[in-house]
């Protein structure tokens, strides 16, 4: 039996799956500038470019969902994926307090 394939969707999904993953990284490189400024280890040049590739790099994000309708398709991926790690979290915790708890 074949199998059909939607095109359409699949170039969307596969998309929106690669924008939702550019935005998490991009949020992670966010929060290490700004944990770098805070501690002091970023010249004010250093800075500077830095804020200005990071502010290039979410206008680009922002057209590439807006040019490719994919703002729906990177919230719920996005919705997904942070289910997925609250889960994971949830459960890491869970087996962190069990390992300290001694069994009779």
């Amino acid at each position: 039996m074949p199998v059909n394939i939607d095109e359409g969707n699949l170039k969307q999904g596969l998309m929106g799956l690669v924008v939702a993953l550019v935005e998490i990284i991009q949020e992670v490189l966010e929060r290490q500038a700004i944990r770098r400024m805070e501690g002091g280890r970023l010249s004010e040049q250093e800075i500077e470019r830095l804020g200005a590739a990071l502010s290039d790099l979410k206008e680009a994000l922002t057209n590439i969902k807006k040019d490719n309708d994919l703002e729906d398709a990177v919230n719920s991926i996005r919705e997904e994926l942070d289910d997925v790690a609250g889960e994971m979290v949830d459960k890491f915790n869970t087996e962190s307090r069990n390992e300290g708890v001694i069994e009779a």
